[in-house]
């Protein structure tokens, strides 16, 4: 039918909940207006409103760099987890293949 291999759904794990919410919460933050909208306490002269919001810019950066980090190590992990399957699976049980039919 179709050449294109077979993509199964991909596994929840607790390292990939990290990462969606280190990838939700700059969002959360900066939709939640309420929680911004004033002006006090100010900072070097700023109101709370804009160092709230530049003080996130930081933290996103910081939460999106960490959501690669764990992302990459997810990914090596799991390469790592299919190498070794797929090895195991190609030898299969010692000696089952050899000679079974001539003798």
């Amino acid at each position: 039918m179709s050449d294109a291999p077979e993509v199964g759904r991909g596994v929840v794990t607790p390292l990939r909940v990290v990462i969606g919410l280190c990838l939700v919460a700059p969002f959360v933050a900066m939709l939640w207006v309420g929680s911004y909208d004033r002006t006090d306490p100010a900072f070097i002269g700023l109101p709370f409103f804009y160092w709230y919001q530049m003080l996130w810019v930081l933290i996103s950066t910081v939460l999106t760099v960490t959501a690669y980090k764990l992302w990459q190590f997810d990914q090596r992990g799991r390469a790592s987890r299919d190498a070794s399957a797929a090895s195991a699976a190609s030898s299969g049980p010692s000696g089952s293949s050899k000679g079974g039919a001539a003798e």
